[in-house]
C-alpha cells in the first residue's frame, strides 16, 4: 500500500521462578516476610544496645573508686559479686549528666589495704568470656549489616538467591503449561516446517542417530519486530511437550563483572539436568553482537565475557541429550560470526512479515473470538495493510473492537476496521485542528492532485481512500492507495509512475494557485529518495550505465540504510544531475496529466471539500461524471 499525504512541516546463580500455585509459596516468599524481617532487626538492635550500655560507661581503677568514696564524689553505687557500677557526683561537660562509672573490685581485703598504705594505684582486670565478646563486637554487627545489604540487593532487583544475583529471573514454565501450539501461530508456514524437524528430534532423539546424524543445537530466529519470532518459540515447546526456559538476554549483564558468564553456566546446568528441554534468547542481540566494537576497543567486558561463555556452553553440551538453543533477535547482522557459525546456531530461520494470504489467517486468529458484522471482509482488510507484521494486525483488530464499542455497535463492522487502519497507518483524528477555508481548500486540491494521477499513470495501484481529515502529527490529508496482488519487484516505468504520483500534489496547487505550500515536503523527500536509488542502486540511468555507486548497507529488519561514498566528485555531480532529471520528469508527467485533466481535478477537489472523505469508488465515479459533463459540453 502506497500512501501519500499532506504534510504541513519540512550474582552467580539466576534466580529460578516455577510457575507453581499461589498457596505454595515459601516462607521467605510470602508478602509478609518482609513485616517479619523488619521486626527481628529491631529485636536484635534493641539487645545489641543493651549489651553495650555497660561498655559505655567511663572504667576506672579500684584504688581511684575506695579515694572517690573517701572523698564522697559517689553519688550511688551498684555492687554485683563481679563489678561495681553506678554514678559519680561530677557531670559530664558535654551531656550535663552524671557520670557512669564501671570498676571491678578487688576483693582481698588485706591485699587492697597493704596496696593503699603503700601508695599502689590498681586496678583488677575480669577475664571475660572472650567468646562473647568476640561475637558481640564483630559477629553480630556486621552479620546484620550483610544481611540487611543481601536484602536491599534483593528488594531492588527481585527475590534473588544470592546476595550477588541481582534481577535475573530465569522462567522454567514446565511441559503442561504452555499451551501455545501451531495453531495459534498464523502464517509463517516456512517457518513452522523447518521447526517441526525440531520438534520430531526434541520427542524422539533416537531417530536421528540411527541414521549417524545429531540433532541441531542451537535454531536462531531472526525478522522484523512484531513478526512472531517469540510465539513460534512457545509454539515449539507446546507441540514438543517439554520446558520451556526462557530469559531475555538483557537479564544476563549485571553491574558485577562475571554475572553474566555464571548465569550463562547456571542456565545450561538447569537445562540439562531438565532434558529433553528447550532454552530460549530472547534478544540475542544484547548479548550477542561483534567482539571488540565495544567501549573498550577489543577489551573483554562483561557482554564480552558473557558471550564467550555462551559460546563455550554451545561447544560443549551433547546435543544428543535434548537440548535445544533457541534465539530470537531482529538485529541478525550485528551478532558475532562465532555465535553464527555451524555447530551453534545450526539452523538460522527467516521469520519474514506476511504476505497476504498469511494476513488474512492472522486476522482470522485475533478475530475469531469477536463478534464481526456480516460486511466484515478480511480478504480486503489483509490487502489494505501490505508489509503489517502480526503484531500490527493483531492492533488493527483491537482498535477496530475499542472503536466499535466507542461507537455503541453491536458487532465490530467493515467501517471500524477502517478507521481502526487509517489510525493506525495516520495517526488519530485532529478533530481540534480545524482548517479555515483557504487550507481546506489547497489541501483538498492537494490530496485530489495525488489521486488523479494514481489512476492516470499505467502501472498506478487503485486508490482506495483521499481524506483532508487531519490526522497525527503533522499530516492534515492523505491519499491511499490498494494494490491489487502482492509485489517483490519494481520496473523502471513504475518507479517513474511512483515519482509523477507523488509530486501531483505539489503540482496541482502550482496549477491552481500559481505557488506551493510546505506541505508537499515529504512528497519531494520520497520523489527525491525514489530516484537517487534508481541511479546509485539499481543501475537504472541512461547516462551513467548498469553501474551501482557507493557501498550499501542494508540493515534489512531496521528498514535503514548506510551508504560509504567511494566515487569521485564528478561522479557525484553527475549522480546530482540525474537524480533531479528523473524528478523533473516525474514533475513534468503530472503537469501535463492535470492539465489535461482539470475539470476532473476541480471536481474531485469539490467533493472533497463537501465530504472531508471519499473511497477509490466515489473517485471513480467524480472523475466518469466530470468526463461526461465535458463531452456533452463539447458537443453542445
Amino acid at each position: 500500500m502506497k500512501k501519500t499525504r499532506f504534510d504541513l512541516s519540512s550474582k552467580n546463580k539466576p534466580d529460578i521462578e516455577i510457575n507453581k500455585p499461589a498457596g505454595s509459596k515459601k516462607f521467605w516468599q510470602r508478602p509478609d516476610f518482609t513485616l517479619w524481617l523488619y521486626v527481628i532487626f529491631i529485636l536484635v538492635s534493641f539487645y545489641t544496645w543493651q549489651g553495650y550500655r555497660e561498655v559505655r560507661q567511663e572504667e576506672i581503677p579500684y584504688s581511684e573508686f575506695l579515694q572517690r568514696v573517701e572523698k564522697g564524689e559517689v553519688a550511688e553505687a551498684v555492687i554485683t559479686d563481679k563489678i561495681i557500677m553506678g554514678t559519680l557526683t561530677e557531670k559530664d561537660p558535654v551531656t550535663k549528666l552524671p557520670k557512669r562509672f564501671i570498676t571491678v573490685p578487688l576483693w582481698n581485703n588485706d591485699l587492697a589495704r597493704d596496696l593503699e598504705q603503700h601508695g599502689v594505684s590498681y586496678s583488677v582486670r575480669q577475664g571475660g568470656n572472650w567468646l562473647s565478646n568476640f561475637f558481640f563486637n564483630w559477629v553480630l554487627p556486621f552479620g546484620l549489616l550483610f544481611l540487611f545489604w543481601g536484602w536491599m540487593a534483593k528488594r531492588m532487583g527481585g527475590m534473588g538467591r544470592g546476595v550477588l544475583n541481582i534481577g535475573n529471573k530465569v522462567r522454567i514454565h514446565p511441559e503442561d503449561s504452555v499451551k501455545v501450539t501451531f495453531d495459534d501461530v498464523a502464517g509463517a508456514e516456512e517457518a513452522k516446517q523447518e521447526l517441526a524437524e525440531t520438534i520430531a528430534f526434541l520427542k524422539d532423539p533416537t531417530r536421528i542417530r540411527r541414521l549417524g546424524g545429531r540433532m541441531p543445537k542451537g535454531v536462531l530466529l531472526m525478522g522484523p519486530p512484531g513478526t512472531g519470532k517469540t510465539l513460534l518459540a512457545r509454539a515449539v515447546a507446546g507441540e514438543a511437550g517439554v520446558p520451556f526456559f526462557s530469559i531475555s538476554g538483557s537479564e544476563f549483564i549485571e553491574m558485577f563483572v562475571g554475572v553474566g558468564a555464571a548465569r550463562v553456566r547456571e542456565l545450561f546446568e538447569q537445562a540439562r539436568q531438565k532434558a529433553p528441554c528447550i532454552i530460549f534468547i530472547d534478544e540475542l542481540d544484547a548479548i550477542g553482537g561483534a567482539r571488540g566494537m565495544g567501549p573498550a576497543m577489543g577489551g573483554h567486558d562483561e557482554r564480552e565475557q558473557t558471550l564467550n561463555q555462551l559460546l563455550t556452553e554451545m561447544d560443549g553440551f551433547d546435543s544428543s541429550a535434548g537440548v535445544v538453543v533457541m534465539a530470537a533477535t531482529n538485529r541478525p547482522e550485528i551478532l558475532d560470526k562465532a555465535l553464527m557459525r555451524a555447530g551453534r546456531f545450526d539452523r538460522q530461520i527467516v521469520v519474514d512479515k506476511p504476505d497476504l494470504e498469511a494476513r488474512a489467517a492472522i486476522l482470522r486468529v485475533h478475530t475469531r473470538d469477536m463478534k464481526l458484522a456480516g460486511d466484515v471482509d478480511l480478504q480486503v482488510v489483509a490487502q489494505r495493510t501490505p508489509g503489517f507484521a502480526g503484531a500490527d494486525l493483531a492492533n488493527i483488530a483491537n482498535e477496530a473492537a475499542i472503536h466499535a464499542v466507542r461507537l455503541n455497535h453491536e458487532a465490530v463492522t467493515m467501517a471500524d476496521f477502517e478507521a481502526a487502519i487509517d489510525r493506525v497507518i495516520a495517526g488519530p483524528e485532529k478533530k481540534h485542528r480545524v482548517l479555515d477555508t483557504g487550507e481546506k481548500e489547497r489541501v483538498a486540491y492537494h490530496e485530489s492532485g495525488h489521486a488523479l494521477v494514481a489512476v492516470t499513470v499505467p502501472t498506478g495501484e487503485p486508490v482506495h481512500k483521499v481524506s483532508i481529515i487531519p490526522r497525527g502529527v503533522a499530516a492534515l490529508g492523505y491519499t491511499l492507495q490498494l494494490p491489487v496482488k502482492e509485489k517483490f519487484l519494481s520496473t523502471v516505468s513504475e518507479l517513474k509512475d511512483q515519482i509523477a504520483i507523488l509530486l501531483g500534489g505539489r503540482v496541482a496547487e502550482e496549477i491552481i494557485y500559481g505557488d506551493v505550500s510546505s506541505g508537499a515536503s515529504n512528497d519531494l523527500e520520497r520523489a527525491t529518495e525514489i530516484a537517487h536509488s534508481m541511479v546509485t542502486r539499481l543501475g537504472m540511468s541512461e547516462a551513467l550505465g548498469p553501474l551501482t555507486f557507493g557501498k550499501h548497507q542494508q540493515l534489512a529488519y531496521l528498514g535503514i540504510r548506510q551508504e560509504e561514498r567511494n566515487y569521485s566528485e564528478e561522479t557525484a555531480r553527475r549522480i546530482d544531475a540525474e537524480v533531479k532529471a528523473l524528478v523533473e520528469e516525474g514533475h513534468q508527467r503530472a503537469r501535463e496529466i492535470l492539465n489535461a485533466r482539470r475539470p476532473q481535478l476541480e471536481a474531485l477537489a469539490a467533493r472533497l471539500q463537501e465530504k472531508e472523505a471519499i473511497s477509490g469508488d466515489e473517485v471513480e465515479q467524480v472523475i466518469r461524471q466530470s468526463e461526461s459533463g465535458g463531452n456533452e459540453r463539447a458537443n453542445t
